[in-house]
């Protein structure tokens, strides 16, 4: 039997993640292990300070006191053992997309980063935002295929997960893609409280996307499903060929700074 976990950083309860779970069902079976409250824009942050619970709330859905990160390591190590681990784990369906730079930001791709670095095949998957009712039906179909096709073996390298973001409506097909690159804007709000003290409100950033046609951005804006794939490894590895040319490695660590 193919088991597939499925967890989320809009929390146990959001009708995203329960809409992915449904679309996975046909594929193998599917646990839920996701944060009891909403946990967005926590990244991949992992509870070191305090314990955690994790509590059955029916047939295999759990709710854990934690992040994204905590539930798939809770999820891996208590509820599935070394020799029948997770043959894929599958994060979302995340109200909002995670594209660009913002993929450091989010909870939904950390818990699929986590599972890539526990060796898992590994998927993200986010929705557009919408003022009205949501409609995850499209982005988990668009999941389903892609979880079809990484069971199946080769699509996902080692240490790699797929990052899929969907527009709103139904979408004309699937478009391979790379992170966008923004200038951001930070927005800080600051307040005063009752009692005059100051305090601050993070707003969502001004964005200004850089124009480009293979963009994770730019395929969602032409009403297509980006498929990006990503790694852990931050390594710059135009830059590490620029810094050996400076030899370096070859330079004493207590030599004097040059001036």
């Amino acid at each position: 039997m193919t088991r597939i976990l499925v967890t989320n950083d809009d929390g146990v309860h959001s009708d995203g993640i329960h809409a992915l779970a449904a679309a996975l069902a046909p594929l193998g079976e599917v646990t839920i292990v996701a944060p009891h409250i909403e946990a967005s824009a926590i990244g991949h942050a992992l509870t070191l300070r305090r314990p955690l619970r994790m509590e059955n709330l029916r047939d295999r859905v759990y709710e854990v006191d934690g992040t994204p990160t905590d539930c798939v390591n809770i999820a891996v190590t208590q509820l599935y053992t070394p020799s029948s681990a997770p043959d894929l784990i599958v994060s979302g369906i995340n109200k909002g997309w995670n594209l660009g730079d913002d993929v450091t930001y989010s909870g939904t791709v950390a818990g699929a980063l986590e599972g890539s670095l526990l060796g898992i095949p590994s998927i993200a998957v986010s929705l557009s935002r919408t003022r009205g009712k949501y409609d995850f039906g499209p982005a988990a179909a668009a999941a389903a295929t892609i979880a079809s096709m990484t069971l199946r073996g080769g699509i996902i390298t080692p240490r790699t997960f797929l990052n899929i973001n969907v527009p709103t409506g139904k979408p004309k097909g699937f478009r391979l893609t790379f992170q966008a690159k923004r200038n951001h804007v930070t927005i800080v709000d600051p307040r005063t409280d009752p009692r005059g003290q100051p305090y601050y409100w993070i707003e969502e950033g001004e964005n200004d996307w850089e124009p480009h046609d293979r963009s994770d951005y730019q395929a969602v804006r032409n009403g297509y499903v980006s498929v990006t794939p990503l790694q852990a490894d931050m390594t710059d590895h135009e830059a590490l060929a620029k810094l050996e040319s400076l030899e370096i490695e070859n330079t004493p660590a207590d030599s004097s700074v040059p001036r």
